[in-house]
């Protein structure tokens, strides 16, 4: 599955952390945003980990996209769409 994780969070140390979790899944694509290629079993994980992270004044948004989805992504600039063997793409 494709998954796009962003967040804000104003805390620094909370921020890091955040950050520092998300290398675990994916590739940092931009500041906050992160892309994924995990099961369904990882998201759940994932989600979890970094639930836990976070307090109520943050904001943390998981993007589930379907093939569909991904056929659509238009990416302008040096970061190429991270592509692994599980994923299908139809162009």
């Amino acid at each position: 599955m494709k998954v796009v994780v962003s967040y804000d969070i104003s805390d620094d140390r909370r921020r890091n952390k955040v950050r520092m979790e998300l290398y675990n899944w994916g590739v940092r694509v931009q500041y906050s945003v992160f892309e994924c290629n995990l099961s369904p079993k990882q998201v759940e994980r994932m989600e979890r980990r970094l639930k836990g992270l976070i307090k109520e004044e943050d904001s943390l948004r998981i993007y589930i996209l379907c093939n569909d989805c991904i056929n659509r992504i238009k990416i302008y600039g040096p970061v190429p769409l991270i592509i692994e063997e599980e994923d299908v793409i139809f162009i």
